[in-house]
């Protein structure tokens, strides 16, 4: 186990990474991918988890395929993984086409005008927008670049590729309806490989897949669903140290606008965690944290830098100053703790701030 804080940080709210967990998650899509191959999407740092520790770990597990979202993203990926291909979703810029050609990374060619500034500059990915309605080529644009065999000619493609907008939703009529449109669409290059299936698309079947499949926030244990249980293991857990304890022998309030009172009898534990650290303020009065094991509530509004829990029901000999409060992990899951925020474990994990120590668990 290595940590990325010393052990002696003031601020000793921790967010545990287990890198053997994320490995079997790679694994399961891996093989739910066959025959196709499967990349890994680790954009934003990894999904917030420090890209250098999973991308190795990644690299070890035989993957080789990777997709970031920007010219910075791959240039960091490319320092600790020269053989790796990288693609890059933001495409090729004006700006970003030299660098992106020096360290051979792959863009993924949204508009005609990339398509133009790319050609014979290397490989690439072409994405088509299906019904996305965001980045990539629409028909009008697919049928412009049929007309100009020139730029076909001087493209290398990799894959061409989409992004379904409802794979979360199985039986959501748009996925059909993307797929057909995909079919359709990519005629204008017949020959190359598809990528279509992000983390849900992987694991539906193949035709939401394609040769390539693209999972991001499955790999970090999201419920890649949002009708259905999840099939991923947990990576993350988030703890925070408590800081004080107060008996409640008067009702009375807690924490800023004095949104909750307390009535006794009552214990409230002052934790060492804020939104300052990532933890939602909208989870006031609203989220779940655990201690010894034992669910509890999140009491008053969520501050810079302190929450408080109730812990009454807590065993007194099990709660003291110091001990570690679950935020996140086994007993209280991202994709729950997301729920309650309003939000999804994609926003969870990309906005644990850099506050907390960052420590990865690897025993394989």
């Amino acid at each position: 186990m290595s940590t990325d804080r010393p052990p002696s940080a003031s601020r000793p709210a921790t967010v545990r990474i287990d890198l053997d967990a994320l490995a079997r998650n790679y694994r399961l899509l891996r093989e739910r991918a066959k025959p196709g191959e499967c990349a890994a999407v680790v954009k934003a740092d990894a999904y917030g988890l420090g890209i250098e520790r999973v991308a190795s770990r990644l690299l070890r597990e035989g993957c080789r395929r990777f997709f970031v979202a920007t010219l910075a993203e791959a240039q960091q990926l490319r320092a600790f993984a020269p053989d790796a291909e990288i693609g890059v979703f933001e495409g090729a810029l004006a700006s970003t086409v030299g660098a992106l050609a020096a360290i051979e990374a792959r863009p993924v060619l949204s508009t005609l005008e990339q398509i133009e500034r790319w050609a014979g500059k290397g490989r690439a990915l072409l994405h088509l927008d299906t019904g996305m309605n965001r980045l990539g080529l629409r028909a009008a644009d697919v049928a412009a670049l049929a007309q100009r065999r020139d730029l076909l000619d001087a493209l290398t493609l990799d894959f061409v590729m989409t992004h379904l907008a409802c794979a979360d939703e199985p039986a959501h009529p748009l996925n059909a309806e993307q797929l057909a449109r995909f079919t359709q669409m990519r005629s204008v290059v017949p020959h190359a490989r598809t990528s279509i299936g992000n983390s849900a698309g992987t694991l539906i079947d193949a035709a939401h897949r394609g040769d390539l499949a693209r999972p991001g926030i499955a790999l970090y244990g999201g419920n890649p669903f949002s009708d259905r249980p999840n099939p991923m293991e947990a990576v993350v857990t988030l703890t925070a140290p408590i800081l004080q304890l107060h008996d409640v022998g008067e009702p009375e309030p807690v924490g800023y606008g004095a949104t909750y009172v307390a009535s006794p009898p009552a214990r409230i534990a002052i934790v060492g965690i804020g939104y300052a650290d990532g933890y939602p303020r909208n989870l006031g009065n609203a989220g779940t944290a655990a201690v010894q094991g034992t669910r509890v509530p999140v009491v008053g509004r969520v501050s810079m830098d302190l929450i408080s829990i109730d812990v009454t029901g807590v065993p007194r000999e099990s709660v003291e100053v110091g001990g570690a409060v679950e935020l996140i992990g086994p007993t209280v899951g991202v994709d729950e703790v997301a729920a309650a925020a309003g939000t999804i474990s994609y926003e969870i994990l990309t906005g644990l701030g850099s506050r907390p120590a960052r420590e990865y668990v690897e025993n394989d």
